[in-house]
């Protein structure tokens, strides 16, 4: 049996870390698979791996990255040099001590999930070892970003892009290395929305580019027309506090729920009981989290500038795409959705329908070709 390793940096919350627990799940069924995670935020990952998934952890430490960026910018300079000691040792971590368990890494497959650690796989995992590159940021157009990414990966054996627009993009640089895989789904649920729920959900990070605070002022012109509904908002992040605070000036307190991080169970209950998803994300590689919605027939509306959002929701056939950040136009097609059921029952019938094409078997077949290509 092959072994696989896939090298992240922590097990945490976040996008890349609910698809490597994905990833790490649906390979074990056939393969040997292990995670190597660099640091180890909490007791247990964020997301809960099969029991035939081994988890390895580099370091205890947690970094403090976020912590060093917020007390400079609020010019906190005694926490700021407090903390350089925490960053040394983090950054030793990152570079040195994964270094060192790389070369001694004995596998037969490496996926590496961030750009620093394309750079590290290339310079010391054995040369026998096929080295796969997994990318799951947009460039937003940012050629430094371009640039490093592109560096990086030529050492690698193959780079994978979780959209046909990110392949399509860095085929250019890299040629046929660069191949299309998109997530997957944990499974399918056996149970749909029934979509009378007077409820408007959205997943994600508390963080600036996934937009929370566009989707609030959204929602309290909703709410005005639309008193009876409510509003999820699931994740936690470092604009919970602002975003908390905003909530209250647009006295919306009664009817908006921050559930804060919850498990896998728990979102599928509050999607089980959603009417319809809301993405206002800045920027989106993918959007697992619309996948997820669309299983339960739930119909999803995302920004365009959420670019991974282009390829899952067909417009107006299981829910509607807004262009240029069109906040009247979102609250048109919300608004839409809110007064007529039957639109919403016809685009969940739909949204379910795509979400059969991100099941596990289907992509798991993907990166069988990949994991059993000849170098």
């Amino acid at each position: 049996m092959k072994k696989i390793t896939i090298l992240a940096l922590h097990l945490g919350y976040g996008g890349i870390e609910n698809a490597i627990m994905s990833l790490a799940n649906l390979l074990c069924e056939k393969y040997e698979v292990e995670i190597l995670s660099v640091y180890r935020l909490y007791n247990e990952p964020a997301f809960s791996a099969d029991d035939k998934v081994k988890i390895k952890y580099i370091s205890n430490i947690k970094p403090n990255k976020k912590e060093m960026i917020y007390y400079l910018k609020k010019k906190n300079f005694s926490m700021f040099f407090k903390g350089i000691a925490a960053s040394i040792k983090t950054g030793y971590v990152k570079y040195v001590k994964t270094a060192t368990e790389l070369r001694k890494l004995d596998t037969n497959v490496i996926i590496s999930t961030r750009t620093v650690h394309n750079f590290l796989v290339s310079k010391f995992v054995k040369k026998n070892i096929k080295k796969i590159a997994w990318e799951h940021n947009h460039h937003n157009n940012n050629k430094k970003y371009v640039n490093s990414l592109v560096k990086s990966c030529r050492g690698v054996d193959n780079l994978i892009c979780v959209s046909k627009e990110l392949a399509d993009f860095y085929h250019k640089y890299l040629g046929n290395k660069v191949l299309y895989i998109p997530n997957c789904l944990d499974n399918i649920p056996n149970k749909t929305s029934k979509l009378t729920s007077k409820s408007i959900t959205s997943v994600g990070r508390l963080s600036k580019e996934k937009a929370f605070d566009d989707l609030l002022r959204m929602f309290k012109k909703i709410s005005v027309k639309n008193p009876d509904w409510t509003l999820n908002i699931i994740g936690d992040g470092m604009q919970k506090n602002e975003l908390l605070e905003l909530c209250d000036e647009l006295k919306l307190s009664d009817k908006v729920t921050f559930h804060g991080f919850q498990n896998k169970d728990y979102i599928n209950n509050v999607l089980l009981d959603s009417s319809i998803y809301v993405m206002t994300s800045h920027t989106e590689s993918f959007g697992l989290v619309l996948i997820e919605a669309m299983s339960y027939g739930i119909p999803c509306i995302s920004y365009t500038s959420a670019q991974g959002a282009n390829e899952i929701i067909e417009d107006g056939v299981d829910g509607y795409l807004i262009e240029n950040r069109d906040e009247n136009e979102m609250i048109n097609k919300v608004q839409e959705l809110i007064t007529n059921e039957n639109l919403r029952k016809k685009l969940g019938k739909k949204a379910k329908e795509k979400s059969m094409l991100y099941r596990g078997d289907v992509v798991l077949e993907k990166w069988d070709k990949i994991i059993n290509k000849r170098k």
